[in-house]
């Protein structure tokens, strides 16, 4: 969404989060509307792409530091979310305490935060995160029940798909049979550059 002209003023033509004045556009503060220029911040490409995504490039997040004294609740909110989906690092976790925020806003920032207490969790036999799409590969020997085959150490699996209710499941074809696995005799592939 192209930023209005009153977003566009008050945030001087930068992302309010790690002041890049390239690809800017609107973000919308859920679970507002959107429609009060309280409720949007100016954000970059590369901060939108992250914010939405999985991966997150943690050095250009260090921009946290800065963006969560912003005087605007709303960037004071996206900049809690994102230091709370970076609270494996110290730095983040260090900001994460010092960080301070109206009542309302805090509500506001912790609506938008999942809870991770519910939220179910691949790991691989090595403890890696998988996600939907990873590549894997076997590593062991596996009788495939009802299908009548052994599926072989080594054998890869493409675009897995997760079994959301079940964090020790994953489902996809090998030798063009759809099996579901057990995450621990499975080993993710790095990505592909």
């Amino acid at each position: 969404m192209s930023i209005s002209r009153e977003l566009n003023k008050r945030c001087e033509a930068k992302c309010e989060l790690c002041g890049s004045e390239e690809n800017l556009s609107t973000y919308i503060v859920t679970p507002k509307s959107g429609e009060k220029l309280e409720e949007q911040i100016s954000t970059c490409n590369t901060c939108l792409t992250q914010m939405e995504g999985e991966d997150l490039d943690k050095n250009h997040w260090r921009c946290l530091n800065d963006s969560m004294w912003n005087s605007e609740p709303a960037v004071q909110v996206v900049s809690y979310r994102m230091l709370h989906r970076l609270n494996d690092e110290s730095w983040a976790q260090d900001a994460i305490n010092m960080i301070y925020m109206e009542p309302d806003t805090m509500e506001w920032a912790q609506e938008g935060i999942e809870d991770e207490s519910e939220k179910i969790i691949h790991k691989d036999s090595n403890g890696n995160i998988l996600e939907n799409g990873d590549t894997i590969t076997l590593i062991q020997d596996l009788n495939v029940k009802g299908a009548g085959f052994t599926a072989k150490r080594g054998a890869a699996m493409r675009r897995i798909r997760l079994v959301h209710d079940n964090p020790e499941h994953i489902e996809g074809k090998i030798d063009g049979q759809h099996i579901v696995l057990l995450t621990k005799y499975v080993k993710k592939q790095p990505k592909e550059s």
